[in-house]
């Protein structure tokens, strides 16, 4: 909380506090025996450094074990290039402790500090005297205690090492044959595409661990510049764009002896979608092939390197990588008198993602499955939308199909979970921020409160002048935000806010995430954010309907919003219609603005993928196909192919186009490509491009003058 006359305009109290996520604990972990809860967050709603702290459950209080400020005794964090780009990929802003990994008792915790590797004793009373300090090479990713706590792994370098937990025997395990080869780290595909940010997976018994093996060499290398230095030598990245190579991903088992057993699989699998090693069962991997129809869970022999088929998923189209899957459950079924393991799995049937025991349904088809939490000896627990995607509810299921549901508010839920205690983080569409709950589950799921885990993010000054909606005849889930204090019968310019595009949605009930479109909407606007085909949380064959066609289902969903949030509320002027997005967004309004200009009349078009040869292979691969066999299909489906227009009408409209130069993930060239083909067809438009910003705008003047250049351009393309 903080003195309402010293917030800052709305765009720079959001950038400041990275949308008012600053100060909400998160990243939880709860002891089997129920007895502590650690989690991270910062100590003010302004506090980038974020801490390590310890809950009690019973009492509700808190201690700080680790902060990275005392830590680094004051002087600022130096990150190596590598821990920069996993902070890229997973969207990270914030600094300090940004992650951290336990052992099985959840007693010692592990974490990387500028670079140096830090273990905590989460039972020690005085937390400052429970942090140390560990002697290892620099430049030090993601630490990880094996479950029985005796010994850290952690990657520096590119090599797997490992050290004793006090301190003893550094070592490596595997070490780079070339420079273009890492142990134990996700590579570029992985985290930005799958969800998958780590590269190495501990045995339950703590005793070895199967790491990845990269070896990036068959991956072009493209060159970032920073024209605003020009005496500096551009950044080398390797970059995997569509139809181009990946990298060689293999795996191997590295053991505290010394042993190293490889492994590999074959070609026609090239994506390493998760890996699972619990005491449940053989450790299994999920191998996507690359054109991404067919997932297989394959049970690995640790000791042979040999790896069987277990299962697959397969569609014609797509296979969906869900978060937590596969997994392995333990326990005895009803009428069992020996303990038993399925394979927990994530697959489409009857037209609903559904929860699968040894691809068999257990979840019914009226769920929509978003990712499983945790798997125990008596089923799974999972997230899922019901009748409404806005919607997402923590949801229990056991091993013969009883499902109850954990969370009922309005909003958006998810847990953590571990011994009979979860920890349920919340958000309504009423009311802002985020409330984590400590719940108790009793032997037929329901939940008994105990505590509320402190959250100290700052309130938002604005107040949602927002109702979420159904529009047009495929029930598009919207949200339309008014001017505060709006008089009806006053006509109002229309601004589309969507990102519009797989894995992504914006119409949810979530308070927070539409704090930017009401500000837009103060500034003179009616705001509508639309999710259509091929956004999450309506099942499968709603996000397939992109399949080979990203171009025509999501320009036509948001034509179609407009007409039909007009038809409801007359105050909306269609006279008067413009778009804005970023990334995925940035591209959906380039296509509105550029081939229904009988819709939209401007555009602000953020980060666009323009050209989908440029973009990445698994990403773009998915949804369109291979760009040698499929050239038409990329054509179809990009803004401008090089530098010709793609698809585009002859009516022109204004257009505002902005990119970060520093962006390795849209890299810039997309941008300027659409800049030169609006220029050599004599269309004026207006370029703003970011020196030293990425994909993320976390800068915070940066964030609040983009917004004002926003508005005004909007203001003066509508008249």
């Amino acid at each position: 909380m903080c003195d309402m006359a010293d917030i800052p305009s709305f765009p720079r109290h959001s950038a400041r506090t990275q949308r008012f996520t600053l100060g909400v604990p998160r990243a939880f972990g709860i002891a089997p025996d129920g007895t502590r809860i650690a989690f991270l967050r910062g100590k003010h709603g302004t506090d980038t450094a974020t801490c390590l702290w310890v809950l009690d459950p019973a009492t509700g209080q808190e201690r700080l074990v680790a902060d990275p400020v005392a830590l680094l005794g004051g002087a600022g964090e130096e990150l190596t290039d590598e821990e920069k780009a996993r902070r890229e990929r997973s969207r990270q802003g914030a600094a300090g402790i940004v992650g951290f990994a336990a052992d099985a008792e959840l007693k010692h915790a592990a974490f990387a500090l500028s670079g140096r590797l830090f273990v905590a004793d989460l039972t020690a009373a005085d937390g400052a005297e429970a942090v140390r300090a560990l002697e290892t090479p620099a430049g030090v990713a993601d630490p990880r205690p094996n479950p029985a706590g005796t010994h850290v792994a952690y990657v520096a370098a590119g090599a797997m090492r490992v050290i004793g937990i006090d301190g003893s025997g550094d070592r490596a395990l595997a070490e780079p044959e070339t420079e273009t080869v890492t142990y134990g780290l996700a590579e570029f595909i992985a985290a930005e595409e799958m969800d998958r940010f780590r590269g190495y997976w501990w045995a339950p018994e703590g005793d070895r661990l199967f790491a990845e093996r990269a070896d990036e060499a068959p991956i072009q290398t493209w060159f970032i510049a920073d024209p605003s230095n020009p005496g500096k030598e551009p950044a080398a990245v390797r970059y995997p764009a569509a139809g181009t190579n990946n990298a060689a991903v293999s795996g191997v088992v590295l053991g505290l002896d010394g042993s190293r057993v490889d492994v590999t699989w074959e070609d026609a699998s090239p994506y390493l979608t998760a890996v699972h090693w619990s005491a449940g069962g053989d450790p299994v991997l999920g191998l996507m092939n690359r054109g991404q129809t067919r997932i297989t869970y394959a049970l690995l022999d640790p000791d042979t390197g040999m790896i069987t088929m277990h299962g697959e998923e397969s569609d014609p189209r797509w296979v969906d990588i869900v978060s937590g899957v596969p997994a392995w459950v333990s326990g005895a079924e009803d009428g069992d008198e020996e303990p038993s393991s399925a394979l927990v799995t994530v697959g489409a049937r009857d037209g609903a993602n559904r929860v699968l025991l040894d691809g068999e349904p257990l979840t019914p088809p009226e769920l929509q499955v978003r990712a499983v939490l945790a798997v125990g000896e008596h089923g799974v627990q999972f997230t899922a939308s019901a009748e409404d995607p806005a919607e997402v509810h923590v949801f229990l299921v056991s091993r013969d199909g009883v499902v109850r549901q954990l969370t009922e508010t309005f909003g958006v839920h998810s847990a953590t979970f571990g011994a009979d205690l979860a920890v349920v983080s919340s958000t309504s569409f009423s009311e802002p921020g985020v409330t984590a709950r400590v719940v108790r589950l009793d032997e037929d799921g329901d939940a008994k409160d105990l505590c509320t885990v402190r959250n100290v993010a700052e309130t938002p000054a604005l107040k949602l002048n927002a109702t979420m909606v159904r529009l047009g005849e495929r029930g598009l889930r919207g949200v339309l935000v008014l001017p505060t204090g709006h008089v009806p019968g006053t006509k109002l310019p229309i601004l589309l806010d969507p990102y519009g595009g797989p894995h992504a949605q914006r119409a949810l009930a979530a308070h927070n995430m539409h704090l930017a479109s009401q500000w837009l909407a103060d500034q003179g606007f009616a705001v509508l954010v639309v999710d259509g085909r091929g956004t999450p949380g309506r099942g499968p064959e709603w996000d397939r309907a992109v399949y080979r066609d990203f171009a025509g289902p999501v320009v036509q969903d948001q034509a179609d919003a407009v007409q039909a949030a007009a038809a409801q509320n007359p105050d909306l002027d269609l006279s008067r219609v413009a778009i804005r997005g970023w990334s995925f967004g940035g591209y959906l309004s380039a296509l509105a603005a550029l081939r229904r200009p009988d819709v939209f009349h401007a555009a602000v078009v953020g980060a666009p993928v323009t050209d989908q040869r440029l973009y990445d292979t698994c990403y773009t691969e998915r949804y369109l196909g291979h760009p040698d066999t499929e050239p038409d299909v990329y054509r179809r489906n990009s803004v401008v192919v090089g530098t010709e227009p793609s698809g585009w009408a002859e009516q022109h409209r204004p257009l505002m186009l902005i990119h970060g130069l520093a962006d390795d993930n849209v890299v810039v060239a997309h941008t300027l490509r659409l800049s030169s083909a609006l220029l050599a067809e004599g269309r004026p438009h207006e370029t703003l491009l970011l020196s030293g910003v990425t994909h993320m705008t976390p800068q915070e003047i940066v964030a609040e003058n983009l917004m004002l250049l926003q508005v005004d351009f909007l203001k003066r393309a509508l008249g």
